[in-house]
């Protein structure tokens, strides 16, 4: 056994007691040296001196040796990453298990708060790292990831929490990207809100061209309004998505793969307007939210989000699209329990109507399986 593994308290006890080292050594039958060296930590006595010692000082030897507390080394998991970017070392995560597969979703301090998480990344590489776990008891119990784009996550979270036990953890991703980890197995739900150019409907000719050998439940989630978020009272006086080209607005971009570039792109295209023109093509936002936190921060003039991103901030909006958000989930998997509990909530008219003052929303057709 290590030295430095065992805690004593004989100098402590012993002066307590009065009495002095070369007595005790006398004593116990050890040289006054021995007595200095176990008080310093240097030397660990064996059995017999250590009852001598505690017989002599009238206290049992637990009060005069004892184990150190030593912290446990950290569980080690490797997990899946879910984020659009890269993780650094230290990035605290969610984790969740969905199979045998671990799956980890960084959580941000943004704006102000200290996230909950159940570890850190210790190495990252190519989507996958290592994780030191702080936690793992909850990270197999009733939890279920959601990936998408929603600003009304957290909302939704907090009610099927309340109402079922079940944790939702959300990763934040553009709707192909939430799709592609569908597919792999990597989350539970994907949130989608893709339009097919062609006959404007949505998610469900993306999923029939980009999946067509795999089967899906499509429930609809809820109608938002898409458009123009810009500052309170309309500084720059933007009107429609021909001002973002203008070379006094500054605008900030959605991620390749959502829903909103998407949308931009078809706009943009329909009004004459090139890309190269928008001041802040190329700059990303990765969600509705962060967008427009970008313009209630004055570091753009506007973005494309949804109205509830425009209404969580107190910004003013401009629209320009009613869509259809819906939820993907592999075929089978409503009969989960995590799952059926997350439709369930679906249907509380309390989130309905939390979801329509607040963050605007047609809830007319959530929970409506339409695939």
């Amino acid at each position: 056994m290590q030295q430095d593994a065992i805690a004593n308290r004989l100098g402590e006890v012993r002066k307590h007691r009065g009495v002095g080292a070369t007595e005790l050594a006398r004593r116990v039958g050890v040289s006054r040296q021995t007595i200095h060296a176990i008080e310093s930590g240097a030397y660990v006595p064996n059995t017999a001196v250590a009852l001598r010692l505690a017989r002599e000082l009238d206290v049992p030897v637990h009060e005069l040796f004892a184990l150190r507390e030593t912290a446990a080394e950290p569980e080690t998991v490797t997990a899946d990453v879910l984020s659009a970017d890269p993780p650094g070392a230290g990035q605290p995560v969610r984790v969740c298990q969905i199979g045998s597969r671990w799956v980890s979703v960084p959580v941000s301090a943004s704006p102000y708060y200290l996230p909950e998480a159940d570890g850190v990344v210790r190495e990252a590489r190519r989507g996958r790292a290592d994780l030191a776990m702080i936690s793992s008891e909850a990270a197999v119990g009733r939890r279920l990831v959601l990936a998408g784009c929603d600003p009304a996550t957290g909302l939704l979270a907090h009610t099927v929490e309340r109402s079922s036990g079940v944790e939702l953890v959300c990763a934040g991703a553009s709707s192909r990207l939430a799709l592609r980890w569908l597919k792999e197995g990597k989350v539970h739900i994907a949130g989608s809100h893709l339009e097919d150019p062609a006959t404007g409907e949505f998610n469900l000719p993306f999923l029939r061209t980009e999946f067509p050998h795999d089967e899906f439940t499509v429930v609809t989630f809820a109608r938002w309004e898409e458009g123009l978020v810009i500052a309170p009272g309309n500084p720059k006086g933007i009107r429609g998505v021909e001002d973002i080209a203008r070379a006094d607005v500054r605008f900030v971009n959605r991620e390749v793969g959502s829903g909103s570039r998407a949308l931009l792109d078809k706009l943009l295209e329909q009004c004459g307007a090139r890309s190269e023109s928008v001041r802040g093509y190329d700059r990303v936002a990765h969600g509705h939210l962060e967008a427009a936190y970008a313009v209630l921060s004055r570091d753009v003039d506007a973005c494309l989000a949804t109205r509830s991103a425009a209404k969580t901030f107190g910004l003013d909006f401009v629209p320009l699209r009613a869509e259809r958000y819906d939820l993907v989930m592999r075929k089978g998997a409503a009969d989960l329990p995590v799952v059926q509990s997350f439709l369930d909530a679906l249907q509380r008219a309390s989130l309905r109507r939390k979801l329509e003052v607040l963050a605007g929303y047609d809830t007319s057709e959530m929970g409506a399986v339409i695939a």
